[in-house]
């Protein structure tokens, strides 16, 4: 995953006004978090940071008057209507460190029968906080109705490891079900038939 970097600078105001004075800035409010350490207020590049943040466990080193943070982001908080990043969760990781995140799943291809449903939107998946993967793909091509693929069946990029139950289900291909809804006079008609 391609790490980027981000230019911040530390926050001393808190609350919902200094929040909105840093939005209106072009910024982003932003926090580091180590375990067992004091949290780190930051602002972040409004624009950079949004454009980082579109990927899954976006890997981001946080420069503050020089020194250099890996970080990784936990949370983000959007606007609902307007899709604007409000907050920002980070994570401190080192290089090498092995951390525990969700990974959106990804259907590839098409199924000879059936359509392919995801069971679960994610996988939880333990690596190196660097390898964390964006999105893993699972693919359909060959497969028909009635057929499953498992956590244990899934191809995960080295050194990925999964963490829920092998046996669990990701996939699953059924056969469309087609709907017959009937009207109330199509079931008038169809009880003046039967007398």
């Amino acid at each position: 995953m391609a790490e980027t970097i981000l230019k911040s600078q530390p926050r001393d105001e808190f609350g919902k006004g200094a929040a909105r004075r840093t939005r209106r800035a072009g910024l982003i409010p932003a926090v580091m978090h180590a375990r067992g350490e004091e949290p780190i207020h930051i602002s972040l590049p409004g624009h950079d940071a949004f454009l980082a943040l579109r990927h899954a466990n976006a890997v981001l080193t946080i420069e503050i008057n020089g020194a250099k943070t890996l970080t990784i982001a936990r949370e983000i908080q959007r606007n609902p209507i307007n899709d604007v990043i409000e907050h920002v969760d980070l994570q401190i990781i080192k290089r090498g460190q092995k951390i525990e995140a969700a990974v959106p799943l990804h259907i590839d291809g098409e199924p000879v029968t059936g359509l392919a449903i995801l069971d679960s939107q994610e996988l939880q998946v333990r690596a190196e906080a660097t390898e964390v993967p964006e999105v893993i793909s699972i693919s359909v091509d060959g497969l028909h109705d009635g057929d499953t693929i498992r956590i244990r069946d899934l191809v995960l990029p080295e050194g990925v490891e999964p963490l829920d139950d092998p046996d669990t289900n990701v996939v699953t291909i059924t056969a469309p079900q087609s709907e017959q809804v009937e009207t109330p006079q199509a079931e008038l008609a169809e009880a003046l038939e039967e007398e």
